[in-house]
């Protein structure tokens, strides 16, 4: 008897050695990493740009006021297949989940069998087993509810990732409405400029048949006016490639894009007319603080949701040094008796209670183990580079908003001036007082200004776009 009792003892105090020791293992995922204060940087423009609302907390039906862009962007969250792709692995790893919050229940099988034996042609004996076997873990050290919370974790980053997708194609399809609107603008310039350089083709033709000019200054300015021609063929030719690049997000064969003007509704309407976007207002371009950025970004969120459950696959893998604790049964009704057989059958009653401590697994668990550890302390220092990457996307977009418009001003100025200038060359042409040379060269700076005044603002909605995406917009 005492020798009895000294081996209760002992796997009393083995057990409760193991339950102390196995403490923390249902401990719930914290976020614990540091991450930059200052995330957009430390720059006067960037402080002052900053304030309690981000421009990002709109939804894209409301920083996309356009209705056919609205539109456009249905059918592409609609139709796209690769977001269609993403929608699929959601749903794989919410049937991962499931299968994980029920590995608490017993697992039953229905099991029937018979069997047919006769000795030397003798009688048959005829053997049947009609059980329910029940196997059920116990989830004593936190396996079962770590790897649930695990796979929560994963779809998790199934539906962030759905989101990034989402807003991604939002951005593609907004930057290629906007640079089919620019290309209709650029077509516009080049037909108006087309039939400017032709009255001035026509004029320099006059003055060659009357003898006042060379017939190079003619050859010259038909070769301008030639490149004029060149250019339009390939606006042309550029709307085409755009509209194709839409119509392949659409999941759609090739087809004509309708489309505003540009500058109708680009983005909500700026109270300067001349420019008709808000892209130029300090008031709409709201940063926020980065504590708004870490909540709403796709790729920091996901990053999060890695390191959780990396934190889990840890306490999984070190839940493997304890024991493991399963009850077996099998309830049913046979007639094998063992040595004979028995009519009618009989109830059958199984139990099996059973734990298994691993001892020696050729290092395969505390490998395992030390492999968990590793992946979670490398994926927090890739958290504080997402997030210091994502300061910097905002820090480069607000530089681009604020270059661009500051250029607008300049652009604007200059293609009045040029303007100005080309029209009083080409007076002094036609009385005589100016060669071709002037001409051209008054036609050519004023179409470049037209140009690269359209590329401005189409570059400042651009930024604006980079923006709204970088702070974690039209994730909703």
């Amino acid at each position: 008897m005492p020798f009895i009792d000294m081996r209760k003892n002992f796997i009393i105090i083995l057990v409760a050695g193991l339950m102390l020791t196995g403490c923390g293992l249902h401990n719930k995922y914290v976020q614990n990493v540091e991450v930059p204060a200052n995330a957009f940087g430390s720059s006067q423009d960037v402080q002052a740009a900053e304030g309690g609302t981000s421009m990002a907390q709109m939804s894209w039906r409301e920083f996309f006021t356009d209705p056919l862009l609205q539109r456009l962007i249905e059918q592409v969250l609609t139709n796209n297949t690769d977001l269609n792709s993403a929608r699929i692995a959601v749903e794989k790893s919410e049937a991962a989940l499931d299968a994980a919050k029920k590995a608490f229940l017993p697992s039953i099988y229905f099991s029937p069998s018979g069997t047919l034996s006769s000795y030397d042609f003798g009688p048959v004996s005829k053997i049947y087993n009609v059980p329910l076997q029940i196997n059920m873990d116990f989830d004593v050290f936190g396996s079962i509810s770590n790897k649930k919370r695990a796979a929560n974790a994963v779809l998790l980053q199934s539906q962030v990732r759905e989101e990034a997708l989402r807003a991604n194609l939002i951005s593609t399809v907004a930057q290629q409405y906007y640079m089919l609107q620019l290309l209709d603008r650029q077509l516009e310039i080049l037909m108006a400029t087309d039939k400017l350089w032709n009255a001035s083709l026509e004029t320099e033709k006059t003055l060659w048949e009357n003898g006042k000019i060379y017939s190079t200054a003619v050859n010259q300015m038909e070769s301008s006016y030639l490149n004029v021609k060149v250019q339009i063929v390939d606006s042309r030719r550029n709307i085409r490639s755009v509209e194709n690049a839409i119509c392949s997000l659409l999941a759609e064969t090739p087809h004509h894009i309708e489309r505003s003007r540009w500058g109708s509704s680009a983005l909500p309407e700026h109270p300067d007319t001349s420019t008709g976007q808000r892209m130029f207002d300090s008031n709409f371009i709201q940063v926020g603080i980065p504590a708004t950025m870490l909540e709403m970004r796709p790729d920091i969120r996901l990053a999060n949701f890695a390191m959780e459950e990396a934190f889990y696959n840890t306490q999984d893998a070190r839940s493997a040094f304890f024991p493991n604790i399963s009850l077996q049964g099998v309830v049913g009704w046979t007639n094998n008796a063992g040595s004979m057989v028995v009519n009618p059958g009989k109830i059958l009653l199984n139990a099996v209670a059973s734990l298994t401590q691993p001892i020696f697994a050729r290092g395969k668990i505390k490998a395992n183990y030390k492999i968990a550890q590793l992946t979670e302390e490398d994926l927090k220092q890739k958290y504080v580079q997402t997030v210091i990457n994502a300061g910097n996307q905002v820090n480069e977009a607000l530089a681009d908003c604020q270059a661009a418009s500051e250029k607008h001003s300049y652009y604007h100025r200059q293609v009045a001036v040029l303007h100005e200038a080309y029209l009083g060359t080409h007076e002094l042409m036609d009385n005589g007082k100016s060669n071709y040379l002037e001409v051209l060269t008054a036609q050519e700076t004023l179409l470049n200004a037209q140009l690269s005044e359209a590329m401005n603002m189409y570059n400042g909605a651009q930024a604006v776009i980079a923006l709204y995406i970088a702070l974690g917009g039209a994730t909703k």
